[in-house]
């Protein structure tokens, strides 16, 4: 699982569903699963990472799985041993899967075509995060019920963002309609994605279903890509007052409250912020799941 923009759109049904048969049985406190009984996975984690690590540990322990962490600081790569060689000792001890976040975009990629074991790309660079798009693809069709013809706005920094790329990705192949908005340094070129490419925040949102709001790197505003923290928030912050009442809110977090989102629309009634953390769990719990399965691990 290292993208995707491979798969078709009824596999990413296929998933999607399987993640809400997950998310129906966690919210029945259903946590003691033995879908991968005796099988290991390994979180491999070369970025600081909280929310996503510990939603994948949950995942496979829900489903019955060992669960090993690997920590970058103070590991043999800090000695000098390459990826690969991590990966390859990793293996050697009898893990089935790798869940891979790492800064270099091609990581995941380069260790799935290297190891006998399953690969699931937890974030490289700013290529892909496959389970962050499915998750907020799925968090969007529980509340709304369709993905199709449904207007999706994603505000921020898109041109560096691989949850971007992942939503658009999943969110495309759907039929769903996405723009993107932001300062134009931080937008891609609407030939080169299947998007409709916007500036102006008010605009975007007119007939929005979902806002999906992209957490705001500080060193964006070091490299010049926006003058500053104040004014990124008026014209491109989301706050309660740009929001409809049946405007559904979205932020993979952490959030930078008042910045990218102000803390009235994070807390407000259009919120599915909490929820998508939830859906993170079922989500990966079908990631995993059916990925074993079909690699005969």
């Amino acid at each position: 699982m290292l993208s995707l923009e491979a798969l078709s759109a009824s596999e990413l049904w296929e998933l999607l569903e399987r993640g809400s048969y997950f998310r129906e049985r966690l919210d029945k406190g259903e946590k003691t699963g033995k879908e991968l009984k005796g099988r290991t996975v390994a979180n491999m984690f070369f970025e600081p990472s909280t929310r996503t690590r510990m939603s994948f540990e949950l995942a496979a322990q829900y489903l019955g799985a060992h669960v090993i962490n690997f920590a970058h600081q103070g590991s043999s790569l800090v000695k000098g041993e390459c990826l690969l060689d991590t990966a390859w000792t990793i293996e050697a001890m009898a893990v089935d899967c790798m869940v891979i976040r790492h800064g270099t975009t091609g990581a995941a990629k380069l260790v799935a075509n290297n190891v006998r074991a399953a690969v699931v790309n937890a974030g490289d660079g700013t290529h892909a995060h496959p389970t962050q798009g499915l998750l907020d693809i799925l968090t969007i069709w529980r509340h709304k019920g369709r993905v199709e013809g449904l207007k999706v706005v994603i505000v921020g920094d898109v041109l560096h963002s691989r949850v971007a790329r992942s939503n658009i990705q999943g969110l495309a192949k759907l039929g769903a309609q996405v723009v993107v908005v932001g300062p134009a340094t931080m937008l891609p070129d609407s030939a080169d994605w299947p998007v409709e490419v916007e500036t102006d925040l008010d605009r975007a949102l007119e007939g929005a279903d979902c806002v999906n709001v992209l957490r705001i790197q500080k060193e964006r505003q070091e490299q010049g890509l926006f003058p500053s923290q104040q004014e990124y928030f008026k014209f491109w912050g989301i706050d309660a007052n740009r929001l409809t009442s049946d405007m559904l809110l979205l932020h993979p977090g952490p959030m930078n409250r008042g910045i990218e989102i102000e803390g009235r629309a994070a807390d407000g009634p259009n919120s599915a912020i909490l929820d998508q953390v939830t859906n993170g769990v079922a989500i990966r719990m079908a990631v995993l799941s059916m990925l074993l399965e079909r690699s005969g691990h």
